[in-house]
């Protein structure tokens, strides 16, 4: 039964579907029927009559139909005042008639005014500068004059979007690192377009700029720096800038920099040569260039550099106070300022660029650096004197003769043995000198007188006669000068070694402070006179 049941279902299954499939086949060769079926919408949207463009047929399909050249602009009827400003924009600059990439058609080259604003001027660095200002361009581009057009109507005022809308110069700094135009939500830019096509064109621009510098008198220099505003896309036979007559840059009344003082300011307008022979960049481009001076404020460098420095030098003296053999304190002393005074000089220069030649806060270093150094090699000195134990020979009390004595006490000695040898030699030559006047003396003044006989005999009789009868007797006899009192010979000074290291460190107070002196005189007339 359930089998026979099975088979019967299976059947109707297998009949019905063949029935349906031949009502199938009736469908698909039955015709259409007559009346008329709406066709799909079109995809494609019609263009403004405004614009210059037919609408697109309405069998377009959702295939995007193919470019079609603009027909010619239909001409800008007059009195348009009743339009918005965006409106009367989108007209006025329709790509049918305007291009915005190319500069306003003219005979001459295009004159563009430039002026500025100057609100801010800071130091980034020692050889860059970071600059705040409101920059204007000013131009007539007769493509955008309205007057006839839009009688009433003032002026055309816009932001970015009307920026891009028409044409802008392009003007960059030659000596930029960095610039940004400035904006909170957006960029600050701004256009005004006046009734005879005069635009202004202005933005509020952040530049960081080269300076060099010449740093041969720092921190007492003036410096001279320059921003350079060049034409980028057309040489001086196309577009020439200029500045502003009489209003070229303005500087803002609160305008103060932290290190220098702006003394001068001035404008300039050249041009300059193309880097290039070939391609775009050819011929010479005009050139607008913003000078200013710039004087550095030393008060910083006084407080922080100059007067710590001379203390430092002044403690380094106080070593001469102190005992010759006192090693411990008058080392540390010394050591002490040394490096705190090189430690002072490394966060003067660490921002400072590494030029070649010198500067004068190196001369100052420098000089500061060796009165500290002769006040330890000073004691050095005095200690070594100190600590010997055989006398000092000195010939006179004098700085010569002390420290020629204190330091090559040998050669002193052999001084000394010299001069007392050709003493000795004088004394023995004086002395047989005068043995043999005395010799001679007793030659002279003894002698024999043998007086004649006569012819009788007689007992001879001998006399003796001394030289003051002869002299008496006779006014010829030759007179002896009295001896003249030789000088006595220089006498040496003996010093012992305390004694001179107590006088080098006694003059050492008065040489140092006064050097000091006297370099300071040389080094402050050559930073404000020279």
């Amino acid at each position: 039964m359930v089998k026979s049941a099975t088979k019967l279902f299976l059947i109707g299954i297998c009949l019905n579907g063949i029935a349906n499939s031949q009502k199938l086949e009736d469908d698909s060769t039955t015709p259409p029927p007559s009346s008329t079926a709406t066709p799909p919408p079109s995809f494609a949207l019609p263009v403004p009559e405004a614009y210059g463009r037919n609408p697109l047929p309405a069998s377009t399909t959702a295939t995007p139909p193919p470019l079609v050249k603009h027909a010619q602009c239909p001409p800008l009827e007059p009195n348009l005042d009743s339009l918005t400003q965006e409106q009367f924009t989108a007209q006025l600059t329709d790509a049918c008639r305007y291009d915005k990439l190319i500069k306003p058609p003219t005979t001459k080259p295009l004159q563009v005014h430039m002026q500025i604003d100057l609100t801010h001027i800071e130091s980034a660095d020692q050889l860059q500068f970071k600059a705040h200002m409101l920059v204007q361009y000013l131009y007539r581009d007769h493509r955008l004059a309205y007057e006839v057009l839009s009688p009433h109507r003032e002026s055309l005022l816009g932001e970015e979007l009307l920026r891009n809308k028409i044409w802008v110069p392009h003007i960059n700094i030659g000596n930029e690192k960095d610039t940004t135009i400035m904006g909170i939500d957006g960029k600050d830019v701004f256009i005004s377009i006046g009734p005879k096509g005069d635009v202004v064109y202005s933005y509020r621009l952040t530049a960081t700029f080269y300076c060099w510098m010449n740093l041969q008198k720092f921190p007492f220099d003036s410096q001279e720096c320059n921003l350079k505003w060049n034409s980028w896309t057309y040489n001086s036979t196309n577009l020439v800038l200029l500045w502003v007559p009489e209003h070229s840059v303005k500087l803002a009344n609160n305008l103060h920099l932290t290190e220098f003082i702006l003394t001068d300011t001035w404008a300039e307008e050249s041009e300059v040569p193309a880097s290039f022979t070939k391609g775009a960049f050819v011929g010479n481009f005009s050139q607008l260039i913003f000078r200013f001076k710039l004087t550095r404020e030393v008060g910083f460098y006084i407080m922080d550099y100059f007067l710590p420095s001379i203390l430092l030098v002044i403690i380094s003296w106080v070593t001469f106070w102190l005992q010759a053999d006192a090693a411990p304190p008058r080392v540390t002393l010394g050591t002490a300022t040394m490096l705190a005074f090189i430690t002072l000089n490394g966060g003067l220069t660490k921002n400072l660029p590494k030029v070649s030649y010198i500067k004068a806060s190196e001369i100052w270093f420098l000089a500061c650096a060796v009165f500290i150094f002769c006040s330890l090699a000073e004691f050095a000195f005095v200690n070594v004197i100190w600590r010997r134990q055989k006398e000092v020979q000195v010939k006179k009390k004098s700085s010569k003769h002390i420290l020629k004595g204190a330091i090559s006490p040998n050669l002193a000695r052999k001084s000394l043995r010299k001069e007392s040898d050709t003493g000795l030699y004088k004394a023995r030559s004086c002395s047989s000198l005068e043995e043999t006047d005395s010799v001679s003396k007793n030659s002279q003044a003894n002698y024999l007188t043998v007086h004649s006989f006569p012819s009788s005999l007689k007992v001879p009789t001998i006399t003796t006669q001394s030289q003051d009868d002869l002299i008496e007797k006779d006014d010829t006899s030759i007179k002896m000068p009295p001896e003249s009192n030789s000088p006595e010979p220089q006498r040496w000074t003996t010093m012992t070694p305390h004694e001179v290291a107590m006088w080098i460190d006694k003059k050492s107070r008065i040489v140092f402070p006064l050097s000091f002196i006297i370099f300071n005189i040389f080094y402050w007339s050559f930073v404000y006179v020279v």
